[in-house]
């Protein structure tokens, strides 16, 4: 089964709109853990407009299942990383201005930074995961940075399925899933992966370890409710 780590972001989004503590962070990730998800992801960015950098540490008290932290990493980010060892780091390359992750590393032009990164990653104890498009050079490049896994960004898929064109859409996820099997990396995937075209993609995708995702939850929760929404995401991804 493939795990489901829930990207809490857009629940810090609504509480940092209102001020106080409501929703209480903690809460909603200890309560998603209680209602089956078997990681909780954040992606604090330098503005701290969602998750804020003292959240990250707090979650290291509350998370039991798997906790991922994502971010560009800046030396203010190794340093949270290093201060709260989560499970899972993923180094994803978002400008500090960009609303969301929209791109890849470049694993090839970048391929020093990232094994540096990595080498102290795994020196304290932490799992390493590469953002990358569905490219088999970039995961070529992920597998010479001693990277343990990738993580597939799948907006191009989530895009191509809404167009009805899911076959044209998942064929280089397919192609690149294959490489990072034979290179023995394993495979994570995020962005835009939602109840409508999580099952397709799980089906097709050989190995895939973990998703992550925030954004298409917490909007289908609005509808179904959480604890609903995340048992409807588990029983796709069996």
């Amino acid at each position: 089964m493939t795990h489901l780590s829930v990207n809490i972001n857009k629940l810090a989004t609504l509480r940092n709109a209102r001020g106080g503590n409501t929703p209480d962070i903690l809460k909603v990730a200890a309560d998603i853990e209680r209602f089956g998800a078997e990681g909780i992801t954040v992606h604090p960015r330098p503005d701290e407009r969602h998750i804020r950098y003292q959240d990250a540490r707090d979650l290291t008290k509350v998370v039991t299942t798997e906790y991922n932290i994502e971010g560009n990493p800046n030396p203010k980010f190794i340093d949270l990383i290093l201060e709260t060892k989560p499970t899972q780091v993923t180094l994803v390359p978002d400008a500090v201005d960009a609303i969301t992750s929209n791109a890849g590393w470049d694993t090839i032009t970048h391929k020093d930074f990232l094994k540096d990164i990595i080498t102290t990653c795994k020196e304290n104890g932490i799992r390493t995961s590469i953002f990358v498009n569905a490219n088999t050079k970039m995961v070529e490049g992920a597998a010479e940075t001693g990277a343990d896994r990738i993580e597939l960004y799948t907006e191009s898929y989530a895009e191509a399925f809404h167009k009805n064109q899911k076959e044209s859409g998942i064929a280089p996820f397919i192609e690149a899933a294959k490489l990072a099997n034979t290179l023995e990396l394993g495979i994570n995937a995020g962005h835009d992966l939602s109840l409508e075209n999580i099952k397709y993609f799980k089906e097709n995708i050989p190995h895939l370890l973990e998703v992550s995702i925030g954004h298409a939850l917490i909007c289908e929760a609005l509808y179904f409710g959480l604890d609903n929404v995340i048992n409807m995401y588990l029983n796709k991804l069996k």
